[in-house]
């Protein structure tokens, strides 16, 4: 008996994912499923990085894309995670998607996108959104309020009605993963939870289930 590719992308929407045989289809069946369903922010997803003193960092991103299995975001490289992103180019991502009962962990290699990309990025971005990166010094003290927004009003004359420039300090990021899992809720806790991993982004995939 074969099984036709719309019956296989059924199955893994359902959450029957254990047959999968390499997690970017199964990835990216999730993510459609969570932009579908989920209220607000379906790809903001929780970024772990290190420090220099090894002491874990996580916060929260959103993820603009899963591109040639790469995951792609955005920051001020100046800030607390632009630094250690680029300091120990690694990093950690969560999804959890809390009405659909699926998360999905990844751990992988980060590398800065190309300026061109991060142009492109910029520009596609809320005119508000492009000020605010150069107003904004992300992670430094701020003494008050009324100093960002003067600094808003300040990038805001500066650059009036015409083109606003990607600042230098403000690109992106793709992770590209060396481990993906990918776990679902089940009753009494017997969630169902396969692990994929790799030496490389050019070897190929070994999948693993794990105990719940």
């Amino acid at each position: 008996m074969t099984t036709s590719k719309q019956d296989q992308s059924e199955a893994l929407t359902k959450g029957d994912f254990v047959e999968a045989a390499e997690p970017f289809q199964l990835v990216a069946e999730w993510f459609a499923d969570a932009q579908a369903s989920e209220p607000n922010d379906p790809n903001a997803g929780a970024l772990a990085t290190v420090d220099p003193d090894g002491l874990p960092n996580v916060r929260m991103v959103l993820v603009r894309g899963l591109d040639a299995g790469e995951f792609v975001f955005y920051t001020n490289y100046e800030s607390a995670k632009g630094r250690e992103l680029l300091s120990a180019g690694k990093a950690a991502l969560v999804f959890h998607w809390k009405s659909l009962r699926r998360q999905i962990r990844v751990r992988g290699l980060v590398a800065p996108v190309p300026a061109e990309e991060a142009d492109a990025y910029y520009q596609s971005r809320p005119r508000g959104s492009r000020i605010g990166a150069w107003a904004s010094q992300q992670s430094r003290p701020l003494e008050s309020r009324f100093a960002l927004e003067k600094e808003v009003a300040r990038f805001t004359a500066r650059f009036g009605i015409g083109e606003i420039p990607r600042p230098e300090h403000w690109s992106g990021f793709r992770l590209t993963p060396l481990e993906i899992e990918c776990w679902h809720d089940r009753p009494f806790r017997l969630h169902d939870r396969v692990v994929f991993r790799r030496e490389d982004a050019t070897a190929p995939w070994r999948k693993q289930r794990l105990y719940p």
